[in-house]
């Protein structure tokens, strides 16, 4: 998470969750031309286009107040999903014994996109068991991951 998504979860959480929901996850990005601020919020229930509206009308002159975006950009307030990014240590925990997709900047084992269950992680590495054996894999290796979901199932 960069140190503008910090400040932003950490400016925008407590109202969130006043309003009944957690945020997921921040992300500031820049897609052709234009820069997007996305929030994912998150209940124990189903995410709806209601609640997003009502989060989107609960920060929006929040954000224009503590201004710390200076550049335009297009707010964005939605449910991560059922297959959700996986960008932190608190995500990765909420996802232990699960399988999960990452890809990769370089190949390992002449892979760049391994799916398996997460075992473990730390500060350098997660640990997937794949198949009938685990592997280690580089933090700085690893370009994005998700959950899978497993819709078979549900």
């Amino acid at each position: 998470m960069t140190s503008l998504e910090t400040n932003v979860l950490k400016t925008l959480k407590p109202i969130i969750n006043n309003l009944g929901y957690e945020v997921y996850d921040v992300i500031y990005e820049k897609e052709g031309k234009d820069n997007y601020l996305r929030i994912f919020i998150d209940n124990k229930k189903q995410i709806t286009l209601e609640d997003c509206e009502k989060v989107n009308d609960s920060i929006t002159d929040i954000l224009d107040e503590v201004n710390l975006i200076k550049s335009q950009y297009f707010l964005e307030v939605s449910s991560p999903g059922l297959e959700r990014r996986i960008r932190t240590d608190e995500h990765l925990n909420m996802f232990i014994n699960e399988k999960i997709e990452v890809h990769l900047f370089k190949a390992l084992e002449k892979q760049k996109i391994i799916t398996g269950i997460l075992k473990s992680y730390d500060k350098e590495k997660i640990v997937m068991q794949v198949d009938d054996k685990e592997i280690s894999i580089d933090k700085t290796n690893i370009s994005k991951m998700k959950n899978v979901y497993n819709w078979e199932e549900n």
